[in-house]
């Protein structure tokens, strides 16, 4: 199998799990938890607390569920469509292309499915940070910072390379 190709299978794969991971931990926060009160994981840190999110990420855009559901999926065909067209050199910037393709699709199949998304992670510790979360938005999170590093680690290396070229051309032109 050729390296593009497994970097293609792995991403697949990498969507497929994402999606799967997220539904099942959402259907066990509607088993267990809808209803319910928090229940504690790390006394001080962590509970797992149910909400319905009508919104986009951290509850926002509530009201304008159709624009973001829109923007969703006109965002997840452009990142599906640059995974697939483009060739990549190494795994990590399609993986964390993945990771957020499957946490826009977990959390795109709630909103269809459901009209709202399940959320459920719940870090407590701090007064700054007020969000209840899934999977699927952690995929995405995730994701965009892997993004991030993996484009840096590609600007980095298309550097080293010209840097290369250059030296390279300046030994050949002394030596002429």
């Amino acid at each position: 199998m050729k390296k593009q190709q497994r970097i293609y299978l792995f991403s697949a794969l990498t969507v497929a799990l994402g999606i799967l991971v997220d539904l099942l931990t959402k259907a066990l926060a509607v088993e267990r938890l809808k209803g319910q009160d928090s229940a504690v994981l790390i006394r001080g840190w962590l509970r797992f607390t149910y909400l319905e999110n009508d919104g986009a990420a951290f509850g926002s855009l509530s009201e304008h569920r159709w624009v973001f559901m829109v923007l969703s999926s006109i965002g997840i065909l452009a990142l599906c469509v640059y995974l697939v067209f483009v060739k990549h050199n190494g795994y990590l910037l399609p993986i964390s292309l993945s990771l957020i393709i499957s946490g826009g699709i977990g959390n795109m199949i709630d909103r269809v499915r459901l009209g709202y998304v399940v959320d459920f992670i719940d870090f407590y510790r701090f007064d700054f940070w007020r969000y209840i979360f899934n999977v699927a938005d952690a995929l995405v999170c995730v994701g965009a910072a892997l993004t991030v590093l993996a484009v840096i680690f590609e600007w980095r290396a298309e550097s080293r390379k010209k840097e290369e070229e250059n030296v390279n051309d300046d030994l050949q032109n002394h030596s002429k």
